[in-house]
């Protein structure tokens, strides 16, 4: 695995050797051609960010700057080698996706949150991808024109979203990507968002 274009393209990230499941590259490539030029001066969030490959791809390509949040010691250490092998500067924080999305980063908001959630249910029987487009929390780390980049196991059905819209999705082999946009809700004084 590596970053594909940018101020570090070509350079080689280190992988967890278990427990995640590396966007692989033409994926990612497909991601980015899709965001184009809306990633340049943005704010990104990675959440269960692995081997921290879509933030570093971000900041490589000119992000503002990238929180990465991995639950997994290891995992989030392997992050910060990352980073310092791309001599890419971001913040990771090696803390439970949920918690963190509960108690908010102190940070503001966020223009790009992208999330690779594992594919297996959570201890409660749960899938992650439901509870992340069901929580409450997430819409308001994202600008009322940010897209929250979402990659899933294809053919997973997803309950009614009251948060997000579907903007573009697109299957990639054992992959599905949608680009959600966040819905217009006076909860959370969320403007109605632009096409992607």
């Amino acid at each position: 695995m590596r970053v594909i274009a940018g101020s570090a393209g070509g350079v080689r990230l280190a992988v967890p050797k278990r427990g995640v499941r590396p966007t692989m590259d033409r994926v990612k490539g497909a991601i980015f051609s899709s965001l184009g030029d809306t990633i340049i001066g943005a704010r990104v969030l990675d959440l269960f960010a692995g081997s921290g490959a879509l933030g570093i791809e971000a900041l490589s390509r000119g992000a503002a700057s990238a929180v990465f949040v991995e639950g997994d010691r290891p995992t989030a250490e392997i992050i910060d080698q990352n980073l310092a092998n791309t001599k890419l500067n971001g913040r990771v924080r090696n803390q439970d996706v949920f918690d963190f999305l509960q108690h908010g980063p102190g940070a503001g908001t966020f223009q790009i949150i992208f999330a690779d959630p594992p594919y297996e249910k959570t201890k409660h029987a749960e899938r992650y991808t439901q509870k992340l487009v069901t929580n409450k929390c997430l819409p308001r780390l994202l600008e009322s024109r940010g897209i929250f980049v979402l990659e899933k196991r294809p053919g997973e059905t997803l309950p009614n979203m009251k948060f997000w819209r579907v903007a573009r999705q697109k299957t990639y082999g054992a992959t599905e990507v949608l680009f959600l946009k966040p819905i217009r809700n006076q909860e959370y004084a969320i403007d109605d968002p632009a096409d992607l």
